[in-house]
Order: C-alpha cells, then sequence, then structure tokens
C-alpha cells in the first residue's frame, strides 16, 4: 500500500500513528503542501480533491479521509484495537475522537490558516480556487482551542487516554491537535496536570515519532 503523505502535516500524521501501532508498513510519497503540489495536475489525478492523506490499495483503489483510512488498516489489522471492540467501546472512541477533530482541530486549523503567509489565498484545505484568509477567524479558532483544553482535561482527569483507559485513535487524534497548537503558540495550559501527565505517556510511545 502507498500512502500520499505530508511529513509535516497533522492529518497525515495521524495515520502514520495509527499505521505504526499495527505495525503496517507502508510506502510513503511525500506531497509539498506548502509548495502547492497538491494542487496541481499529476497530483489531482490521484486525488481530485487534492488532499492529503491519501491511500493508494495495490489494485489502485483510492481512499482519503484520515478515519477511513484507519477503519480500513483496523479490518486489515485488527490488533491492536484503536477503534474499539464492542458497540460501546466503538461508540465512545467515535464520539471522542470527533470532538477532538470539531474543538480541537479545526480550531488549531482556522487560527493557522488564517494567520499564515503560506496561506494568505488558500483558506481552505485543498482546492485549487483560492479563497482568502479570514483574519478574524483567528481569534474565534483561539477560543476555540481554549475549550478544547478544558474538555480534554475533564476526559483525562476520568480515565488514563481520552476514551477510556485503553490507548486509541482519539489519543492518536489529541496528540496530533495538542502538537499542531504548539504551532500557533498555544501549549497545553500550565494548570491542566491530567492532560501533561498524559501527553508525557504517549509523546514517549514509538509511533508518537512516525
Amino acid at each position: 500500500m502507498k500512502l500520499y503523505d505530508c511529513t509535516v502535516a497533522p492529518s497525515p500524521r495521524r495515520v502514520r500513528i495509527f499505521a505504526a501501532e499495527k505495525g503496517l508498513d507502508l510506502q510513503k510519497v511525500e506531497v509539498d503542501l506548502i509548495g502547492g503540489e497538491n494542487l496541481q495536475p499529476e497530483f489531482l489525478k490521484i486525488n481530485p480533491r487534492g488532499v492529503v492523506p491519501t491511500l493508494e490499495l495495490d489494485n489502485g483503489t483510492r481512499i482519503d479521509e484520515v478515519v477511513a483510512i484507519c477503519r480500513y488498516l483496523e479490518a486489515l489489522q485488527p490488533v491492536p484495537a484503536l477503534m474499539g471492540t464492542d458497540p460501546l467501546t466503538q461508540a465512545v472512541i467515535e464520539s471522542r475522537t470527533r470532538h477532538m477533530e470539531l474543538d480541537g482541530f479545526l480550531s488549531v486549523a482556522n487560527v493557522f490558516r488564517n494567520s499564515s503567509p503560506d496561506f494568505a489565498k488558500r483558506g481552505l484545505p485543498g482546492i485549487a480556487e483560492e479563497v482568502p484568509a479570514i483574519p478574524a477567524l483567528v481569534d474565534r479558532g483561539v477560543a476555540g482551542i481554549g475549550r478544547f483544553f478544558r474538555m480534554l482535561e475533564e476526559y483525562l482527569s476520568k480515565t488514563t487516554f481520552v476514551a477510556g483507559n485503553d490507548y486509541s485513535i482519539a489519543d492518536i487524534t489529541a496528540l496530533t491537535v495538542v502538537d499542531f497548537a504548539g504551532w500557533v503558540q498555544q501549549p497545553i495550559p500550565s494548570a491542566n496536570a491530567a492532560t501533561r501527565k498524559w501527553y508525557e505517556i504517549v509523546s514517549a510511545r514509538s509511533s508518537a515519532k512516525a
């Protein structure tokens, strides 16, 4: 299998960590997002939406979107289970993962895309058309990051990991959000002891370096 990747981008990193936890070795093809390689005709033939990660199977089938790719990999390699083993754990993990995405990732992305000069005319991911950044969205994004950190601390004050006492895709998502937030100078608040302890644990896993 071939993964169209971008080493510095947070979304492909989620797939790399997931695959590393599974012990799966994916062939990686680097795509230069900053340079706009994902918007060039050659890559748009691979993914017309112009986004990474994109997983290409041996038969040529291509899958994009992080959770869709991870769900496929989970089915291929069920152990260790990272998306739940029964209806309840699957639902809780899915719910917490969505919280990490909607309250965390999207908030950081709002700050990043609307404050970075490299994305001044690329306010939305993918797509070749120019979409101007909206500086006013930066403040809203910062507020969303604050909400994300409060929510994460609440979860982690009750359980070892984000969706319970087992490591899951929800932790992978949260880890990438926390590191992404560092890009926009929004670190874990010093008072969030449970989150800081969790961060030390998940960052120490070998997969975190994938």
